[in-house]
């Protein structure tokens, strides 16, 4: 417990993202160790310059760390760290995946076929049909079916999933404290039953805008196939799609 305690804290130094986490991670020789370096040492790792070595150095708050980890026990909470061997495979070699996954539920992260549906919130009756339709024809396939808990064609593809016995995983832009949008909590609980909820956010984070992104890349990163269901020329599927293609993933679109 000690050593996801460091892994949590090292995703809350100011200024370090999953990129440099991983550079720190690897000169340091281990997570804990990065909290042990002087600051001569931490100027020698590529890309840390001044300001983040004494960001490091000056880090002594593990309150929010050991809060978070009481959380985690207290909830049953899975913690994946990217050098842990249930890390999901399919995210474990780009550099730019999180560095710390949080997860409920029974779903297999590394299933045969992960199929990832996202599209556009004001889906219509077309839209929310052919998703419906989808995720039947896949039933033999037992894929897992994988999308953000959003309203539209994200939880069409969660509820159908859910109706045609398919695992189901929801990644969100926030922390597993809550649900987002709330009106979705009574299938975000069947599918802790059928999948589950997946997040790089700890407890009491704010579904705020610039988190939508960075939970895309995880929809991307899992998938085998990415399938956009009807979106606007702008938009949170286009975000999937267009990273998707950046790490060289299948994608099918409805267009709408």
């Amino acid at each position: 417990m000690s050593n996801i305690l460091y892994q949590i804290a090292l995703t809350q130094i100011p200024g370090i993202g999953d990129v440099l986490a991983r550079n720190l991670v690897s000169y340091c020789g281990g997570v804990e160790e990065v909290f042990k370096q002087k600051k001569s040492r931490l100027l020698q790792i590529p890309g840390i310059g001044e300001r983040l070595a004494e960001s490091i150095v000056q880090f002594k708050n593990f309150k929010p760390a050991e809060a978070e980890l009481n959380f985690i026990d207290k909830h049953n909470i899975k913690c994946m760290f990217y050098l842990d061997k249930d890390y999901p495979q399919r995210l474990k070699y780009f550099p730019d995946a999180p560095v710390m996954l949080f997860s409920l539920g029974n779903a297999n992260l590394d299933a045969e076929k992960i199929v990832a549906i996202v599209g556009t919130r004001k889906a219509s009756d077309y839209g929310k049909a052919f998703t419906e339709e989808l995720v039947e024809l896949l039933k033999p396939t037992d894929a897992l079916i994988l999308s953000g808990l959003a309203l539209g064609i994200d939880v069409a593809a969660h509820r159908s999933a859910v109706k045609h016995g398919l695992s189901t995983v929801g990644v969100m832009a926030h922390g597993l404290d809550r649900i987002y949008p709330h009106q979705h909590k009574t299938i975000a609980k069947q599918m802790l039953e059928h999948g589950g909820l997946l997040t790089e956010f700890t407890s009491g984070t704010i579904p705020d805008r610039e988190n939508f992104p960075k939970r895309n890349r995880i929809v991307a990163g899992l998938c085998d196939v990415l399938v956009v269901v009807e979106t606007g020329v702008k938009g949170g599927a286009m975000i999937t799609a267009e990273i998707a293609n950046s790490y060289n993933k299948d994608i099918m679109a409805l267009p709408g």
